[in-house]
């Protein structure tokens, strides 16, 4: 085995000063901070917009078959 594979360097110094080379590097970085910033997000807990704008658009009175907890659910 030659010192250069036991010291880590796979490719020629020549080849990674490239320009091709620097972008596919910076689309590899872009693309890792992506998945990592999904994967974040995809842990936290959700949040829903509903929970940050005011509640002023809420109906005055309830819809329900059982108005203001009367009847069966309120126990009688």
């Amino acid at each position: 085995m030659s010192i250069q594979l036991l010291a880590g360097l796979l490719l020629p110094e020549s080849l990674m000063e490239t320009r091709w080379f620097a972008v596919l590097s910076t689309f590899v970085a872009v693309n890792t901070v992506l998945y990592l910033t999904l994967a974040i997000v995809k842990i936290l807990p959700k949040a829903y917009l509903s929970d940050w704008i005011d509640h002023r658009n809420r109906r005055a009175e309830t819809r329900s078959i059982y108005p203001e907890a009367e009847g069966p659910a309120a126990g009688t």
